[in-house]
């Protein structure tokens, strides 16, 4: 199934000030993090983020932070477990794409949680890192276990668009070039 604007959200997961100079290929992450936030915001698809104990680790990166509508504090590595979650999701929510770090702790236990509750999540493999890419690559391989689609942002982007026809493609392009 391919994915679709309408009913999705763009989950942005711990992309943090002190923690993203420690992610391996961390500026990639980020880049590629920033593409699906505006292409989420010409699309109509609601951003969402998460912070792990941002006391510690800071707030979310400053190229991201005017995409999110909202943002969760939290402890919990999986952000399914922190109270106050579901308020991210917007009503009618059908399909969560996830990027953030790291990829094997709180991406991972993100996406696990997701999937129990089931959700389809897809999981934007050139927008997710650790700081050790072995870690990263058991990551995805585990979360595609759990039923998680691995993918990457232009696939998203493109899907989202469906068609070179959609009033927004010239500007989604402009993303990617």
């Amino acid at each position: 199934m391919l994915m679709s604007a309408k009913g999705g959200l763009l989950l942005l997961v711990d992309l943090q000030e002190r923690l993203m100079p420690a992610i391996s290929g961390g500026e990639a992450v980020v880049a590629n993090a920033v593409r699906l936030a505006e292409g989420a915001g010409l699309l109509g698809v609601p951003v969402a983020a998460t912070e792990q104990y941002p006391e510690g680790l800071g707030p979310t990166v400053r190229e991201l932070t005017a995409y999110p509508q909202l943002v969760l504090p939290k402890t919990a590595f999986g952000a399914v477990g922190e109270p106050g979650f579901a308020m991210l999701l917007p009503p009618g929510t059908k399909e969560i794409v996830v990027a953030g770090a790291e990829a094997h702790v709180c991406v991972l236990q993100t996406v696990i949680g997701l999937r129990e509750e089931g959700h389809r999540v897809v999981v934007v493999a050139d927008a997710v890192g650790s700081r050790v890419p072995a870690n990263r690559d058991a990551a995805l391989t585990r979360a595609r276990e759990h039923g998680a689609e691995v993918v990457t942002t232009e696939m998203v982007l493109f899907e989202w668009m469906a068609a070179s026809t959609h009033p927004q493609f010239r500007d989604v392009q402009k993303l990617i070039r």
